[in-house]
């Protein structure tokens, strides 16, 4: 089943790892704290909470078939294997933001120097300002793009081992079953029988080999 790698490597390249939020809304300083209301009734009052319905029993693999197929990014988002991918590129992209982050602090300072010098700072002071703006200017374009950089060379290289884990999982099911073909589901399909479906299986085997 070798004919697969180029299809779901392609599958784990565009979502495999996905991309961090990177901000977070904090509530405004002097804020009330929220104020938690009152139960409607007394506690002893409540009903009880109804019951959860219990999860429905996973659907066999039909014997007969010679297909199967595995949802790769849903695979990728439950594995251990793929929660680590996705936590060393998170942190990894959110290093870098923090560090652009500093540099255009830096910048906003000298340029607010600069500009709220007007009449006061003299020619050679404005000259050195306006220079230090332009290479810091220049700093943080270059830090921008070699930050991109770094990040797509992360993400590749942890893409490649996640895939390295995946397929001889793949390929070990097939042989198994005996089938002809593994589809991945970012393939698309009219109709398919739930029964088919791998992930749940890959997913504990890879899990298994971390």
């Amino acid at each position: 089943m070798r004919v697969l790698k180029s299809s779901m490597f392609a599958a784990v390249v565009i979502l495999a790892l996905a991309t961090p939020s990177f901000a977070q809304t904090a509530p405004p300083a002097g804020a009330p704290k929220p104020q938690t209301p009152p139960p409607a009734t007394p506690p002893a009052a409540q009903a009880p909470a109804a019951p959860k319905p219990a999860p429905a029993p996973p659907v066999p693999f039909p014997q007969d078939s010679k297909i199967a197929f595995v949802d790769v990014n849903g695979v990728a988002q439950t594995s251990v294997s793929g929660k680590d991918a996705s936590k060393k590129l998170n942190d990894f992209q959110t290093r870098k933001v923090a560090e652009l982050s500093d540099k255009n602090k830096q910048l906003t300072t000298l340029t607010t120097k600069r500009d709220s010098g007007t009449g006061v700072l003299n020619d050679a002071a404005r000259a050195q300002l306006d220079k230090d703006i332009d290479k810091l200017q220049r700093d943080i374009q270059y830090a921008g793009q070699s930050a991109q950089a770094e990040i797509n060379d992360l993400q590749n290289a942890l893409q490649g081992d996640f895939q390295k884990k995946l397929i001889p999982i793949i390929e070990e099911l097939a042989k198994e079953k005996g089938l002809y073909m593994i589809f991945t589901a970012e393939s698309g399909f009219a109709y398919v029988h739930p029964g088919l479906n791998l992930s749940e299986e890959v997913v504990k085997r890879l899990d298994a080999k971390k």
